[in-house]
């Protein structure tokens, strides 16, 4: 799959955090690697062992796991006739010690827990290696009982520096006028007096320093120069026992090398599959299957790179009837947010990661491609649009039906027209492959294609028109609208505008809420009161007879209503007349419309302030005009048609 699809996902940024939770370099690098796998039942593996090691991890806490440090560089040394230092030693004995630990701790979890546990199997105990490293050396020294000729030795050495202390101390407390200091003093690896200049002659020996000031001799008494002689042998016998133990234990680590080696991969595989189980914990994440069957479902997915107490859950499905979901709303309504969540949930499953979400079912893809952000680049000179081109155009080519497809705001960053024209080609030519694809768009022509074509569904992004807030929330099977209008409108734009914007979008008037004042408020009780008023049956043989005015449904001038079975929203213009039928127009067209098709959606009460005048909803601006003129006086030349249908 493309790494480029993989950033825009921000799928990197997952790695990132996933690489955290490991400790050695091999397992940060692995993560680093880490693409979705392409076989099913290796995707299945991999989940497994994340769950079985989250299990693991929560019943018997964090794993004694080792970060390996520069053990592959000691152990590279082997071989070559190099001899291991103490501090390489130690290192190497460190992780023998994690990796007895290891070993126990997936003991106690094999009841349970076969598949990661049964790794445990495979880690050798080196711990007699250990106990040998260990007993001959401590603090990076080798250490006196390594051998009992070491033992002999240094305390050879250290009887003979006695004894040439006490011999110059002897020469100190005697002689205290010829020495400018009261102590011994060690230079250049001898025991030396620091005598004053003057009384140099007196002590027989060989000058080893002399002070900056040349006013100090530090002279080695001859009376010491035989025990100095002896500590030197001594030193040189001291450091041949250090260098043959350390011969032996260099031997004795290479001896062990393939177990070792083994031992380290055991090590480096264990740290993947733990770092992945405490991903899982810190994401409050879970297992979720996936398989070939060609469908998506989500419950309460959350974008794993959000605060959790930030996000609103999202439920999303795709597959089965329809394989393309059109997704529309209002800015900032969380469009994106979606998109990069499918996307990015996929590929972590299909990496056998576990994802946060409560539930659901992932399909395996050959590739996820997707077309987000506006992808504008100035050093390959590109625009927005064309960047968007060039990218959805490598799309087609790769695209399959094994493949998902997400793209943003398709069609835009060119002319509206031409824009939405591209965008339908694009969704028939996504259509055709057959993969599945999840696309977001303001057109509404976009919103019809999808409504009149099988396989395509339309979902919309909640907005609350009341609060102007977005509720990030994926509703599928309704189109959403822009909202643009009644965010205008709430924040106080002139009615008189808004119906501008309203018929050159629409070639209408706007209609409810769009005309409330922004200060006006909605009663609940009495809004729900009216929307759920029962339509009154009449009987079937009585259908031919004028009802009575007592059995028809009331609905006033401006009334906002349904009309069913269309669902189509009009104003009344109309009262209802003696047959029950009621004047609804509709978008330009005002038609009669018997009572019982008709239902409450907004009371005129809500919609308008009081003694508006119904005329610029009803009425064209020429007929408007003839009615000014009429008020003013009398002209028998004007005529004013009315024509309902």
């Amino acid at each position: 799959m493309n790494e480029k699809y993989f950033k825009i996902l921000e799928f990197d940024k997952v790695l990132d955090i996933l690489e955290e939770c490991a400790l050695s370099d091999k397992a940060k690098n692995r993560i680093k690697k880490l693409e979705p796998y392409l076989s099913e039942s290796e995707v299945s593996r991999h989940l497994n062992e994340t769950t079985e090691a989250k299990l693991i991890m929560e019943q018997f806490g964090t794993p004694p796991l080792s970060a390996m440090d520069e053990l592959e560089k000691h152990l590279t040394l082997l071989g070559k006739g190099t001899l291991l230092m103490p501090e390489q030693l130690s290192s190497i004995a460190q992780f023998f010690t994690s990796c007895r630990r290891l070993k126990a701790y997936l003991k106690k979890a094999e009841a349970s827990y076969t598949a990661v546990a049964s790794y445990g199997n495979s880690i050798y105990d080196l711990s007699d290696v250990e106990d040998e490293i260990n007993r001959s050396i401590r603090g990076s020294q080798v250490v006196d009982n390594a051998s009992s000729l070491l033992a002999d030795i240094r305390r050879k050495i250290i009887n003979a520096e006695i004894q040439v202390k006490s011999k110059l101390d002897s020469l100190l407390r005697n002689n205290k006028n010829w020495f400018s200091e009261s102590f011994v003093s060690i230079r250049n690896g001898h025991y030396t007096l620091p005598v004053k200049k003057e009384y140099k002659n007196q002590i027989k020996g060989s000058v080893i320093d002399i002070s900056q000031s040349g006013s100090t001799y530090f002279i080695e008494p001859s009376a010491i120069g035989k025990l100095q002689e002896e500590i030197g042998i001594l030193r040189i016998e001291e450091e041949n026992e250090v260098r043959r133990i350390l011969y032996v234990l260099t031997a004795l680590v290479e001896k062990h090398l393939p177990l070792i080696n083994i031992n380290m991969e055991a090590m480096e595989s264990l740290d993947f599959i733990f770092a992945k189980a405490k991903l899982s914990i810190s994401m409050k994440a879970s297992p979720l299957p996936i398989g070939t069957e060609r469908r998506i479902e989500i419950k309460s997915g959350r974008h794993p790179l959000l605060k959790a107490e930030n996000v609103v859950p999202l439920d999303f499905h795709i597959g089965g009837d329809y394989r393309g979901v059109i997704i529309t709303g209002p800015n900032t309504g969380g469009k994106t947010v979606a998109l990069k969540t499918i996307g990015l949930l996929s590929l972590m499953v299909q990496c056998g990661l576990h994802v946060p979400a409560d539930g659901g079912y992932f399909t395996m893809n050959n590739h996820i491609l997707c077309d987000i952000g506006d992808g504008q680049s100035i050093t390959e000179n590109l625009s927005t649009f064309s960047s968007h081109m060039t990218n959805i155009i490598q799309i087609l080519k790769t695209a399959s039906d094994q493949s998902m497809v997400l793209l943003d705001e398709l069609g835009s960053g060119t002319d509206p027209a031409e824009g939405m024209g591209l965008a339908i080609a694009i969704l028939e030519e996504l259509a055709g492959k057959n993969c599945l694809f999840v696309a977001t768009t303001h057109y509404p022509e976009i919103k019809d294609f999808a409504k009149s074509t099988p396989g395509l569904v339309n979902a919309r992004m909640a907005f609350d028109i009341e609060s102007l807030l977005p509720l990030y929330k994926l509703e599928i099977g309704e189109a959403g609208e822009s909202c643009a209008l009644y965010i205008a409108r709430r924040l106080g734009l002139p009615l008189k505008m808004i119906e501008r914007a309203s018929m050159a979008a629409y070639g209408t008037t706007a209609s409810m809420a769009l005309m409330r004042n922004p200060k006006d408020t909605v009663t609940p009780s009495r809004e729900m009161e009216q929307t759920k008023t029962p339509d009154k049956i009449v009987p079937k043989n009585d259908t031919k007879k004028t009802p009575k005015r007592s059995q028809i449904n009331t609905f006033n001038l401006g009334d906002s209503v349904m009309v069913y079975p269309q669902k189509i929203i009009g104003i009344v213009y109309q009262k209802a007349n003696e047959k029950g039928d009621v004047g609804v127009q509709i978008k330009n067209t005002k038609i009669l419309v018997n009572h019982k098709r008709l239902k409450l959606h907004v009371s005129a009460k809500e919609l308008y302030p009081e003694n508006y005048d119904f005329s610029i909803i009803f009425d064209s601006v020429e007929t408007r005009k003839k009615r000014h003129d009429m008020a003013r006086k009398h002209d028998p030349k004007l005529i004013i048609e009315t024509k309902d249908d």
